[in-house]
């Protein structure tokens, strides 16, 4: 009897208005349980799609790669009551203009930490040991008419500053600390159960480091943070990563 009843529950209507690769792997399951509007795959303009389908989506999925998720898109869906983006960062999405009208707001959380913290950790690796830089010098030639390349520099014992200390800046910080780098951040609280530096001054995590890697979300907060003062902190010879 519950299975039956369940059966006849009515589909609800998933909004998607940007084909990505992540959504093509993901379209055969959703659309299974979940009747699927994909705005690409109609001729009508977005505003019109959006005007003739207002009152049947409840649902919407994005990705901080756009579109951004206006106003006046929420406008035109009324009966919208999710937002569910495929990314951690949730700076694309209009939250104030969703809280007034009681639409929840979720994210990819810690699905992509891992992967963004590999990243983030490959990318300080090849720019301190030069790996892309050299790969092209000796590809352009240069080595047989200027000689060796530069050498690199190690990365263990290096002290790097991590900008944001959230579920990717945790992962970046463990994966660091591997190779026998000292590690200290900056993030809106401190950590006391953590053995790593605390910085409440943007400015002084950055004079203390040999390296900066920014890991917090765009804001209001933290635009331009990374800015004059912090860049001479850091000195000529620092890095940084973003």
């Amino acid at each position: 009897m519950a299975d039956d009843n369940q059966s006849e529950l009515p589909t609800a209507t998933v909004l998607i208005l940007r084909q990505s690769g992540f959504i093509g792997l993901m379209e055969p399951k959703l659309s299974q349980k979940f009747n699927l509007l994909k705005a690409w795959d109609s001729p009508l303009p977005q505003d019109q799609f959006l005007t003739t389908h207002a009152r049947s989506v409840q649902a919407l999925i994005s990705s901080a790669n756009g579109p951004p998720i206006t106003t006046q898109i929420l406008h035109l869906l009324p009966s919208l009551k999710l937002i569910a983006t495929t990314s951690a960062g949730i700076d694309h999405v209009d939250l104030a203009e969703c809280r007034r009208r009681g639409v929840a707001v979720s994210n990819a959380g810690k699905a992509f930490a891992e992967d963004a913290a590999d990243s983030a950790v490959g990318l300080f690796i090849d720019v301190m040991r030069k790996i892309s830089a050299s790969n092209q010098y000796v590809r352009d030639g240069l080595w047989s008419t200027r000689g060796d390349y530069p050498l690199g520099s190690k990365i263990g014992g290096k002290k790097v500053g991590i900008v944001g200390l959230g579920n990717i800046g945790f992962e970046v910080a463990k994966r660091l600390e591997a190779f026998g780098c000292s590690v200290s951040y900056n993030s809106r609280s401190e950590r006391p159960y953590l053995s790593y530096q605390f910085y409440s001054n943007v400015c002084e995590l950055a004079a203390d480091s040999d390296a900066l890697i920014i890991c917090c979300a765009l804001t209001e907060q933290t635009h331009h943070m990374i800015n004059k003062e912090v860049l001479s902190a850091l000195g000529r010879e620092g890095w940084l990563l973003m």
